[in-house]
């Protein structure tokens, strides 16, 4: 996914990236790990480094919460 010709061309600056945002996109990766099997209560105490690094490997947070459930 490109960003197009306007940020390739030298005075533009990047966009920031703003608080609500950053929310919104935090609020969604908690709710991907409640739905692939992590309990609710467990993702809200998570840090939100924990979160994003969790989100990147859904097939071992899947594995994990299989093999937490099957003991």
């Amino acid at each position: 996914m490109g960003t197009g010709r306007t940020l390739n061309k030298a005075p533009r600056t990047r966009p920031i990236k703003t608080p609500s945002e950053k929310k919104r996109r935090t609020k969604v990766q908690r709710a991907r790990l409640v739905k692939l099997g992590l309990a609710e209560e467990a993702v809200a105490k998570m840090q939100p480094e924990a979160v994003r690094k969790l989100v990147q490997r859904p097939a071992r947070v899947k594995k994990s919460v299989a093999a937490a459930v099957a003991v």
